[in-house]
């Protein structure tokens, strides 16, 4: 089987989550091919190191959506009348106000819908998309939904600055209509950034046989079009909710407020046209497949697949239960404001009141982002200011009860050796996907405390502590709890480890999506021609001996001649 996997941002230069769990997918697959085409957020990132690819990928193909290059080309009359028309459908969809009323929701995402294709159409057909959709007449457009009536309230007050920055914004995110990706057909050369694979032929995303996206949005895009151009079968994985994280980066983002509520408009139009038009939607979690139904997924097409992650690297530490300092608590992970560590301070302060040997240990990654930077000194100091150094003697040293420190140094050289030191891992965050620390924890067979966000609960499923977030005098008990009774730690340490084995490898999500690329294949035509080792590339007839082309007419088949 050949797949066409689509990604954004990641794999195969990134080795975050998502490019190690695409690299898993990719190489614990080997028997399919792979075509990979990534969409990237910049040139510098396309510069930078890529992953090893394996020897199933055929081809790697590459688009950055930064700034675009004018290609020069402008529209005829014709052409112009059919960007305006389509274009004004799309802005409607997007200004629409959503209300009560879903069958004036409905009309919307259609409009939408229509807008996004027929755009979609004239890049194929006539290109110069990028320069229209940045042209005046795309501006007067957007200005008129924006005053229509019916339209959002946060996008009435739009100035022409303000259109001009969502353009641009807009003209970016529909980059993927005006790839040369949509060939039907191998070819040398001219096969996008990274040119041709090591066949050395082009093609496109109308020889794959599925096409897989790593996350729905910008990466989708694709895949939507190959659906409407070739027929071709589309997989959404979303592992976390894109959506949301557009969501969440809008708030933050230096633009006028009318510039934030339309991208995150056209953001909600191009994830509920996503999870509309899939074939098959696999959210990694219940969390987002609540969000998914919630934009317009059909619930029958919506399968829970949990990522895989690697087990082995755990199993030593695992297997030594009762390893670890039993009066220390450990917080792993990355430095945010979102992991609410300055309520787990708060609470480690109860805990020490009430048992005086307890001790916190704060392991994080390396900090790079500003941010995460200012943060992580914000609890430094609060740490010294509820834990001051207290020494045993006058001639002692003092020692603070909570230490910082960083993944790769000399007290927890390596992820393993962090989980291993603690009796027990705390979770405290205030917003949460799916958790991978807590999984982590579950490998390592280690009692967990957490707050009840994202997918913790599911995640845990009844084999650790879980409290509201924001309360850290609850965190506190539930720390308390486990530190003062060491065999329901044990107990507790033992089902994680198992529950864990059971749903979170890789091997579970490899046979996942190994029967779901093979059920989706089974309801698509069959569009080129097959080769050997491809499962059931041909009807079982075939491989009976003898031509049954020559056989002679059954009794039922010549029930009309009256010689039969």
């Amino acid at each position: 089987m050949r797949i066409g996997l689509l990604t954004e941002g990641g794999y195969p230069y990134a080795t975050g989550e998502s490019g190690l769990w695409c690299d898993r997918l990719v190489r614990g697959l080997a028997p399919h091919e792979f075509d990979l085409y990534a969409l990237g957020h910049d040139a510098r990132q396309e510069a930078g190191a890529r992953l090893p690819l394996p020897p199933n990928v055929r081809r790697v193909r590459t688009a950055p959506l930064g700034p675009a290059e004018h290609d020069g080309r402008g529209y005829g009359r014709r052409e112009r009348r059919r960007f305006e028309a389509a274009f004004k459908d799309l802005a409607d969809g997007i200004c629409a106000e959503p209300g009560a009323d879903p069958t004036a929701d409905g009309e919307a995402a259609q409009r939408f819908a229509a807008g996004l294709y027929a755009l979609a159409d004239l890049a194929r057909g006539h290109g110069g998309l990028p320069a229209a959709l940045r042209s005046e007449s795309a501006v007067r457009i957007l200005e008129s939904a924006c005053r229509a009536p019916g339209a959002r309230r946060g996008v009435a007050a739009v100035t022409v600055p303000d259109q001009l920055a969502f353009t641009d914004q807009l003209e970016r995110a529909l980059r993927p209509l005006s790839l040369d990706w949509y060939g039907d057909e191998d070819g040398p050369g001219g096969a996008g950034r990274d040119g041709a694979g090591p066949d050395g032929d082009a093609g496109g995303l109308g020889l794959v046989d599925l096409c897989h996206a790593a996350s729905a949005g910008a990466a989708a895009l694709p895949g939507l079009l190959a659906k409407r151009f070739f027929g071709t079968p589309l997989l959404v994985t979303e592992y976390g909710v894109q959506l949301r994280a557009h969501y969440l980066a809008a708030t933050g983002a230096p633009l006028a407020t009318p510039v934030r509520a339309l991208l995150a408009a056209f953001h909600g139009r191009l994830a509920g046209e996503v999870y509309r038009r899939a074939d098959l939607l696999t959210p990694g979690n219940t969390h987002a497949r609540r969000w998914q139904e919630k934009c317009g997924a059909d619930r029958s097409r919506l399968r829970t697949v949990y990522p895989g992650m690697d087990a082995d690297r755990f199993a030593e530490v695992g297997e030594d239960e009762e390893s670890g300092d039993p009066a220390t608590l450990a917080w792993i992970g990355r430095v945010e404001p979102a992991k609410d560590l300055v309520a787990l301070l708060h609470a480690f302060a109860d805990v020490r009141r009430q048992q005086p040997d307890a001790r916190l240990r704060i392991i994080s990654a390396p900090v790079r982002e500003p941010g995460a930077a200012a943060y992580l000194a914000h609890c430094r100091s609060l740490a010294e200011q509820l834990f001051p150094d207290e020494a045993a003697g006058r001639h002692a040293v003092g020692e603070n009860p909570v230490s910082f420190e960083e993944l790769g140094g000399p007290e927890a050289p390596t992820l393993e050796d962090a989980y291993a030191a603690a009796a027990v891992v705390v979770l405290s965050s205030v917003v949460e996907g799916f958790p991978v620390g807590l999984v982590e924890a579950m490998f390592c067979a280690r009692a967990t405390v957490s707050t009840d966000v994202g997918a913790v609960v599911e995640v845990i499923g009844g084999t650790g502590l879980v409290v509201p977030p924001r309360n850290p005098k609850a965190l506190a008990d539930a720390c308390l709890a486990l530190l003062r009774d060491p065999e329901r730690r044990y107990r507790l340490g033992a089902a994680a480890r198992a529950r864990a084995l059971e749903l979170f490898t890789v091997e579970q999500n490899l046979a996942a999506f190994r029967g779901i690329y093979l059920e989706l294949l089974s309801h698509a035509p069959v569009r080129r021609r097959v080769t050997s080792g491809v499962p059931f590339a041909h009807p079982a007839e075939a491989h009976v001996p003898g031509s049954w082309a020559d056989q002679p007419v059954t009794a039922a088949a010549g029930a009309g001649d009256p010689d039969a």
